[in-house]
């Protein structure tokens, strides 16, 4: 009831979409390495791209087949690794064993999460202000299911010169990023001489898998975190953040252009 004692009518329901949100389980070599809550799309880019982004490929020729099977309820992408991938990833595990056979717990998991990113070899990339304006707008022209429903997440690669490429989305952004890594590997390429596009905060999970995938910066709309600028300082990787407001350089700024920012 209102103040003045009137019924107060149920508000008309949304027309808008809802984002997908589905369990989606990693499975190698018959042993499932993780389940993520995760938009279902684009699952193959999504299980390539986890798959080295976590360290258990390299490449993809270390990727032997790779199969997506849904479920009511969700999916699983199922991935076969090589001999060599395969012992490299059983031997990951023996290590992040607990005494007491609890999987990923104490401090194992605490190394793991704060593992370094990997260091970024090349410096072919160079930005400038236009592509600083240009990259996250692009990629926001690219989201047709943030259009719909207003809650999903963007990422893609960006090359000066050529724009945007790869575009995922996905309502996780770690998500997002893994399916353009996946995307990027499946098509026998690399970060190298591009920047990766967020529309998210970066964390320190993204600064990992940016510079897993061998980008050679990261452009976000929002802001980093503490550790995440720490991170990408540590890996070589240049960072610009809060594109939608003030802009500023966290890391590396030797990729930008003389005058890029103030």
């Amino acid at each position: 009831m209102t103040a003045a004692g009137r019924q107060t009518r149920p508000e008309a329901p949304e027309a808008r979409p809802l984002a997908e949100e589905v369990p989606v389980a990693v499975v190698c070599n018959g042993t499932t390495q993780a389940v993520m809550m995760a938009t279902p799309a684009d699952l193959e880019d999504f299980a390539a791209g986890f798959c080295l982004t976590e360290g258990i490929v390299t490449s993809l020729a270390e990727i032997e087949e790779m199969e997506v099977v849904r479920h009511e309820r969700g999916a699983e992408t199922r991935v076969w690794l090589p001999e060599r991938a395969a012992a490299r990833l059983a031997a990951r595990r023996r290590a992040m064993a607990g005494p007491v056979g609890c999987g990923l717990c104490g401090i194992d998991s605490i190394e793991a999460a704060l593992r370094p990113a990997a260091r970024v070899a090349t410096d072919d990339l160079r930005l400038t202000a236009m592509d600083l304006r240009l990259a996250p707008d692009a990629l926001r022209r690219r989201q047709p299911g943030h259009d719909a429903t207003r809650a999903m997440h963007g990422a893609a690669l960006w090359m000066p010169g050529e724009g945007l490429c790869h575009p995922r989305e996905d309502v996780g952004r770690h998500n997002a990023l893994d399916k353009v890594a996946g995307a990027c590997l499946r098509a026998g390429e690399t970060g190298r001489g591009r920047a990766v596009v967020l529309t998210s905060r970066v964390s320190v999970e993204m600064v990992q898998k940016a510079a897993a995938l061998g980008a050679e910066a990261i452009l976000a709309v929002s802001a980093p975190t503490a550790l995440a600028v720490e991170m990408a300082r540590a890996a070589g990787l240049t960072m610009v953040a809060g594109l939608a407001g003030a802009a500023r350089v966290h890391a590396h700024p030797h990729r930008l252009a003389q005058g890029t920012l103030p």
